[in-house]
């Protein structure tokens, strides 16, 4: 925790400082390390797939890490005003809050998460903002593992106050923090990889028809204007907007024909 780091005889403005910097940081290594892991493995799985891509990832890195300053810096000084004030409404004891709401504090989460991209990251496609912000991210193309957090400021900002602000008014066990972060770190991830790494049974079945892997964020890459969503189909689905899935990576990922019903004609 960052209470330990940060003596209580510091200056308030010092103390922020500190914890915005050390979130920061970890917010840095965590995009680090799993970008860098699901990279190692995309060499793996699909060697090439990223060859001549080496100044596009150099710029998502650097976009990426102005992105970790944004995101981190917020969530360092909620976590510091938690630890010191007790702000917030995040439990640590697992007493705290009944064990049924475990899970369903996490779905509440997900469900915000994704209800408040969809619509931010459908604003972003207006011409102005796209021109302004948004188009940094979509200057990955295609993207890669390293393109998730490759954002403008602006829309960087976006992404980052939606958790730090829910946490004042939804109530979670921090270890259901950890698990909402955790997927939004991994999907965020290996939904702009360039190839599918979940199995044909599930991507291709009704449960995988409401959920959003890489087959399905491809295709926004490519077409722009739909699959605006994070986890879920629901708003995509309910909006119009959901075009299905990227035929590129279902005949890469071995689910063509079979699957070919689910991707729509060009």
């Amino acid at each position: 925790m960052v209470r330990p780091m940060i003596p209580d005889s510091w200056p308030i403005p010092l103390a922020l400082l500190v914890a915005g910097l050390a979130v920061t940081l970890i917010v840095a290594l965590r995009y680090w390390l799993t970008s860098g892991l699901f990279a190692w493995v995309t060499q793996k799985v699909r060697p090439g797939l990223y060859a001549g891509k080496d100044a596009q990832i150099a710029k998502e890195i650097r976009w990426s890490l102005i992105s970790a300053a944004i995101y981190g810096v917020p969530a360092g000084i909620v976590l510091w005003g938690w630890r010191k004030f007790g702000w917030t409404e995040i439990a640590l004891e697992w007493d705290a809050l009944p064990l049924w709401y475990w899970p369903v504090s996490v779905l509440i989460y997900l469900f915000a998460q994704d209800t408040w991209f969809y619509w931010s990251h459908r604003a972003m496609h207006r011409p102005r903002l796209f021109r302004l912000a948004h188009a940094v991210h979509h200057h990955s193309r295609p993207p890669t593992a390293w393109t998730a957090m490759s954002f403008h400021p602006i829309e960087a900002v976006s992404g980052a106050i939606l958790i730090p602000f829910m946490v004042f008014v939804v109530p979670i066990h921090v270890s259901a923090l950890g698990v909402v972060l955790t997927i939004a770190t991994v999907m965020g991830v290996t939904n702009h990889m360039g190839w599918e790494m979940f199995p044909r049974w599930l991507v291709h079945s009704r449960i995988g028809d409401w959920l959003i892997t890489a087959s399905h964020h491809e295709r926004h890459h490519e077409d722009y204007q739909c699959n605006y969503a994070l986890y879920f189909r629901f708003w995509d689905k309910l909006c119009g907007t959901d075009k299905g899935l990227s035929r590129r990576i279902v005949e890469a990922a071995g689910h063509a024909p079979a699957a070919a019903a689910s991707v729509p004609a060009e």
